[in-house]
């Protein structure tokens, strides 16, 4: 008798292809464990696959097969049947034992993946909920700011009397801040909402105007392993800045604990009981309102962005990817608490042609960042060490455009540091700003 072949083992990731090359950890563990990497991206990273996969110095060259799905933020639940044609056909030659959705376009399908495989995964509440605002105002109202939710058909009949104004307005299915913004009465709405595109679904929302949060949070087969939260600080114009936008410019782990503290914790405990999270990672955002409340501005099912996960690495000391893989194969996971301060810091600039950044420390450089390029790998350092600039990086390239910041992208330059204290890191914070110059030209 001819004993029928074993399919190899695989596991998926899913995500902008970049993002998941940004941080090749995930493909060097699953790799070391003997599993083939398969990948799901949107086609608009097939120009980057095809100028990095045969470069062997580069994370998408150890991936063993990329797949392309066509679709938009902007159009729920296009990705959804290219997912499923490449699932369908990976399922006939793989032995698929894990997914995870590195980035948050593509979270509801690999949700709907791993429950087909039987997979651990958030569940398909949280899944379908972490990807869609709206309906994140749907299974937590008492969580939520009061909010108008505005369907394609329905922008020539607005009734945001009971929300008031100012309001914030936000697309129900994009990312990044992008097209999120502040109007302060109904015409600045009316001329908002002309910006988005027609099938576009669109949040009108109470504007909570306290202090910004995120809650990090590790949860295997409905317990909580890990939670931390993040104190962060953004563009918005009630703390200071001239902005109608909301984009994030630092982040600090951990929060200092505290009242804030408190409520935010307490509030995504029930957040995360009510979407009933089952495994992985999730990423909320919050507000403190004027009653000392937390309210949930968006919660993701993925990984956080920005230099968050490096920020983890240096306050704890350990890497929080490979505790993430681990959950989403089955395996007994765990991460330690923080025994460090550490902070990233995204700074403002002159508007005008990118020239140079300089920083003035010892010992430090400014990294300029490829587009797509892993980021350099940034070492923890012991509890106990003194304060200190761990680094600098560009994310544009010179010669670019810089202007105002109205969402991620727009940001140019930010460091790094950690220190064994939050006074020692706001100090090292103030003496980094002002080492750095971003030269611009008009």
């Amino acid at each position: 008798m001819i004993e029928r072949q074993r399919a190899p083992r695989a596991f998926i990731l899913t995500g902008a292809l970049s993002v998941v090359c940004w941080d090749p950890v995930y493909i060097e563990d699953l790799r070391r464990r003997g599993l083939t990497v398969l990948v799901i991206t949107a086609a608009c990273w097939r120009g980057y696959a095809e100028a990095h996969r045969d470069d062997p110095a580069h994370p998408a060259s150890a991936i063993d097969e990329i797949a392309f799905v066509d679709g938009s933020v902007e159009s729920e639940g296009s990705f959804l049947p290219g997912v499923i044609e490449h699932a369908e056909r990976w399922r006939q030659c793989y032995d698929v034992v894990g997914i995870y959705a590195v980035g948050e376009t593509l979270v509801e399908p690999t949700g709907l993946v791993a429950d087909y495989f039987n997979l651990p995964f958030p569940g398909l509440r949280a899944a379908r909920a972490c990807r869609n605002k709206y309906l994140q105002r749907w299974y937590l109202p008492d969580l939520s700011p009061a909010s108008a939710l505005i369907p394609p058909e329905g922008r020539g009949s607005i009734d945001a009397g009971r929300i008031g104004f100012p309001a914030v307005v936000k697309p129900a299915t994009r990312h990044s801040s992008l097209g999120v913004r502040t109007v302060y009465d109904g015409a600045e709405l009316a001329a908002q909402l002309e910006d988005y595109s027609p099938q576009e679904t669109i949040l009108v929302e109470q504007k909570i105007t306290g202090q910004e949060y995120s809650v990090e949070s590790l949860i295997q087969d409905g317990k909580s392993l890990f939670t931390s939260v993040t104190r962060k600080e953004t563009t918005d114009p009630d703390t200071g800045h001239d902005s109608q936008y909301f984009v994030e410019m630092a982040h600090t782990i951990p929060a200092p604990r505290g009242d804030e503290w408190d409520a935010v914790q307490r509030a995504n405990d029930a957040m995360l009981d009510r979407l009933g999270v089952e495994n992985g990672i999730t990423h909320s955002e919050w507000r403190i309102d004027e009653r000392g409340e937390a309210r949930l501005m968006e919660v993701a099912a993925r990984t956080p962005g920005d230099g968050i996960m490096v920020l983890y690495r240096l306050a704890t000391g350990r890497r929080m990817e490979p505790e993430i893989l681990r959950i989403a194969l089955g395996e007994a996971a765990d991460y330690p608490e923080a025994r460090r301060h550490a902070r990233q810091v995204y700074l403002g600039h002159r508007p005008g042609i990118l020239g140079d950044v300089e920083v003035d420390w010892p010992g430090v450089d400014v990294h300029w960042i490829e587009d797509g390029a892993p980021r350099p790998d940034i070492p923890a350092l012991p509890a106990a060490a003194p304060a200190a600039l761990r680094a600098v990086h560009v994310l544009k390239d010179r010669g670019a455009e810089l202007g105002p910041i109205r969402c991620s992208d727009d940001r140019a330059v930010t460091f790094f540091i950690d220190a064994p204290t939050i006074a020692e890191l706001d100090e090292i914070e103030q003496r980094v700003r002002r080492a750095v110059t971003i030269l611009t030209e008009t």
